[in-house]
């Protein structure tokens, strides 16, 4: 698809856009509409149980923070490839120093992880997300956008499509991150460890907000983050079978989902230019050399 910048383009792409969500269709790697589904079926409180609070019956929680404990939880289940996602608010006002965080990680020490980590801000000032990937327990891959509208005052979707080809961050659907599978160049992927889905809100004063300049101001305590459409759509790995044979079988293996299109990596291209913060691929003072995954990424460069 050819994205023109002209007023008549961006109408037709609109346009393109409503009959693909009216029809159920898929763009690339947009994946299926989730369906919301109660917090209890896939997930558990990890710790401060009394810092969650349950709202119509289970379909939205509250996690909050104040000068004693956060408090997290995560899935009852490990998967093994999939697409996942949560409807979050972020907590609203002053939030300095205070980090909500979704990710997918595995459990021993040289794990795998995905991580969305929304860092709080002084009023006024935009929410920054950090994007993350560790690989055979080694991270240093950060990402960090400003988000392009204020996460405080309704509920947006944040989610993960990860498969052997690729991990693709969603923000409303909208890609703003892609970490492809590099095997081939030396670059370990996440392909063979069950991850757990996490999701916690805590105090990281020392780093989150203007590298750990602005501090909590624990008189605006408690904070809360919201969250609901808990939803979880991956293979799921049991303790007696550790891996899953997903290959060509389910929907996120399929061709459609392997690359983004042209509409998305155009989507992709318009974060980076306009929103884009910190990328280490293009960090000379950190790699002199650049990572060879980021060689393979589109239009970096």
């Amino acid at each position: 698809m050819i994205i023109s910048s002209s007023s008549v383009g961006n109408l037709l792409l609109m346009v393109v856009v409503m009959v693909y969500s009216c029809s159920g269709g898929v763009m690339g790697a947009a994946p299926r509409r989730p369906v919301d589904v109660p917090f209890g079926r896939n997930y558990a409180p990890t710790w401060a149980f009394d810092h969650i609070k349950y709202f119509n019956g289970g379909s939205e929680i509250h996690l909050h923070l104040d000068k004693y404990t956060g408090t997290g939880f995560q899935s009852k289940g490990s998967y093994l490839f999939g697409h996942f996602s949560m409807h979050i608010k972020m907590v609203p006002g002053d939030s300095a120093g205070t980090v909500t965080a979704f990710y997918l990680s595995s459990q021993n020490s040289e794990h795998d992880e995905i991580d969305f980590e929304f860092l709080g801000n002084r009023t006024g000032q935009p929410y920054i997300l950090q994007t993350n990937v560790y690989t055979g327990g080694k991270g240093d891959k950060e990402q960090r956008i400003n988000l392009w509208f204020d996460p405080t005052k309704d509920f947006h979707t944040y989610s993960v499509l990860w498969n052997l080809y690729q991990i693709v961050f969603f923000v409303d659907d909208v890609p703003i991150r892609v970490f492809k599978n590099s095997k081939d160049l030396g670059v370990k992927f996440p392909f063979n460890q069950p991850m757990k889905i996490y999701s916690s809100l805590w105090n990281a004063d020392d780093w989150a907000t203007r590298g750990g300049l602005e501090k909590t101001d624990w008189s605006k305590a408690p904070f809360v983050a919201s969250y609901k459409g808990f939803h979880v759509d991956g293979c799921e790995a049991s303790v007696q079978a550790k891996f899953c044979d997903t290959q060509g079988k389910r929907w996120w293996d399929q061709k459609e989902f392997q690359d983004l299109d042209s509409y998305q990596w155009n989507r992709l291209n318009w974060v980076r230019k306009t929103y884009t913060i910190y990328n280490y691929c293009t960090d000379r003072s950190r790699y002199p050399i650049v990572p060879p995954e980021c060689k393979r990424d589109r239009d970096i460069y």
